[in-house]
């Protein structure tokens, strides 16, 4: 098990946008990937649960992936976090 503290960093926070994004980079990954806020763990493969979080501007959330692919999937969430949700492709 391979965990991150996560912060969110884009002023607008977690919104349908970002929460699909970190939906796509969490499907390249084979492993389980969770978020953790307060008393709530929700599957970082799902928008709705991602929303539900309602993690706005400056929140922490705790990234707990578990599998075979933890340690890329945890820096690739990691990275998507610190670059506000940008990504590549």
């Amino acid at each position: 098990m391979t965990q991150r503290e996560l912060t969110v960093e884009n002023r607008a926070g977690i919104h349908a946008r970002p929460a699909t994004q970190i939906v796509k980079v969490a499907a390249r990954y084979s492993c389980d990937i969770f978020f953790e806020k307060d008393t709530m763990k929700i599957n970082a493969k799902s928008v709705m649960g991602i929303i539900t979080l309602g993690a706005t501007y400056k929140t922490k959330i705790l990234c707990v992936c578990d599998g075979e692919d933890e340690v890329e999937a945890a820096d690739a969430m990691a990275q998507l976090f610190a670059h506000r949700f940008e990504t590549d492709g």
